[in-house]
């Protein structure tokens, strides 16, 4: 269930020192696959890490046979040489990689990077290129689980999932576990499949599937520099699925592993899905579970295990969505709380003792709907993020 289940991919996790506690560190995923068509999805905050605007370059060429990705340092906020340390860890893999194998013939723009860790400090190149050819060593079919793990920052659990399609499979890895916010999530992730795609085919279902998933995780409102989602093709099944299917599959995996995002958010107790219904659009439907995922006062009254569907309304009424107040519905767990937007049922009706919480918003003004998760806001939120990373 990792990265390298689909055919044609091995990967490695590795510890470099990058990470003052010894953790691994270094990741490698490489495609030896007869095809090396990538897509990708990056943050939307104006301030990019280095490793954003490298990869994005990449991406533009359509082609990629390897991603070097390291935890325990974002290479964000650090400049002309911060860049040119992107570059040089792109330059080196390639070569690297070209010197371990008799198959492979990579450049710099065959390689694809990827940082997470504290923003405005240098990454320790002297640690960093060593874990490069450490991780390269290490590269095995079996090796998707060390790079799950050694992407981690704040991250309690790695994050992989699998979608299988007919004789060809999706398989993936993510990091998160705070700053997760619309325009994706604050996360690395990397996907890959066996299936045959090119790197139109690619960006389409990539960016369908991001959409409904990655763009509808919203943890605390807040963005990060250095979200990178990577979609890489190996063609190695000789399966080329249909449009539709591709779409399908990639939206399962990235599905999944928002889902395993919301659910390892720092500091959270509770996992909470807000679907909204009779909205005039999808992009009001959008507003208004955004709007409820990044209220406060609702992750902290749900973290109190308080229905209170007044402070729900209250986020609903800030927002530009085409409703009429005294016609909004509010649903906890099943229980209709609010009718007509007043009080409905009984309160007291509603269980929170649970971890997962449905809260279910109909604004009655069209056919439109949307679901975005969020999780609730408790004390340890503010003890996890002291000393936070992206």
């Amino acid at each position: 269930m990792t990265v390298t289940t689909p055919r044609g991919f091995r990967a490695a996790g590795v510890a470099a020192g990058l990470k003052s506690g010894g953790a691994a560190d270094v990741a490698l995923v490489v495609n030896d696959g007869p095809d090396a068509g990538i897509a990708g999805v990056f943050t939307a905050n104006r301030v990019k890490a280095a490793p954003v605007l490298w990869t994005r370059q990449v991406v533009r060429g359509g082609v990629a046979r390897a991603v070097i990705l390291n935890s325990g340092g974002a290479n964000a906020c650090t400049g002309p040489a911060g860049f040119q340390d992107t570059h040089t860890t792109a330059e080196h893999t390639a070569a690297a990689l070209t010197s371990a194998s008799s198959r492979l013939r990579l450049g710099a723009g065959d390689v694809a990077v990827c940082s997470t860790g504290l923003i405005g400090e240098r990454l320790p190149m002297d640690k960093l290129l060593p874990g490069v050819r450490a991780a390269i060593r290490a590269l095995s079919r079996g090796g998707g689980a060390a790079a799950a793990q050694a992407i981690m920052t704040t991250d309690t659990r790695p994050k992989t999932t699998v979608a299988a399609g007919s004789g060809w499979t999706v398989g993936g890895m993510a990091k998160g576990a705070g700053m997760l916010a619309p325009a994706m999530a604050t996360m690395l992730c990397v996907l890959t499949t066996d299936a045959v795609a090119g790197p139109a085919a690619l960006d389409t279902a990539l960016r369908a599937a991001c959409r409904v998933t990655f763009d509808r995780v919203d943890s605390d409102g807040c963005m990060s520099t250095n979200d990178t989602v990577l979609l890489l093709a190996s063609g190695a099944s000789g399966v080329e699925p249909t449009e539709a299917e591709l779409a399908a599959a990639v939206t399962a995996a990235c599905h999944d592993l928002a889902q395993q995002l919301i659910a390892d958010a720092e500091g959270a107790t509770k996992q909470i899905a807000i679907e909204v219904v009779g909205a005039a659009d999808e992009d009001d439907a959008v507003e208004v579970g955004r709007s409820v995922a990044r209220n406060n006062l609702v992750k902290t009254a749900l973290f109190g295990n308080d229905p209170n569907w007044g402070r729900i309304l209250a986020a609903v009424g800030t927002t530009a969505a085409a409703f009429e107040p005294d016609a909004l519905d509010v649903a906890v767990n099943g229980v209709w709380v609010c009718r007509s937007g007043a009080a409905a049922e009984d309160r007291s009706k509603v269980d929170l003792t649970g971890r997962d919480v449905a809260i279910r918003i109909d604004l009655h003004a069209g056919d439109a709907q949307a679901t975005v998760w969020t999780n609730d806001l408790s004390h340890a939120y503010v003890h996890e993020n002291s000393a936070y990373s992206t």
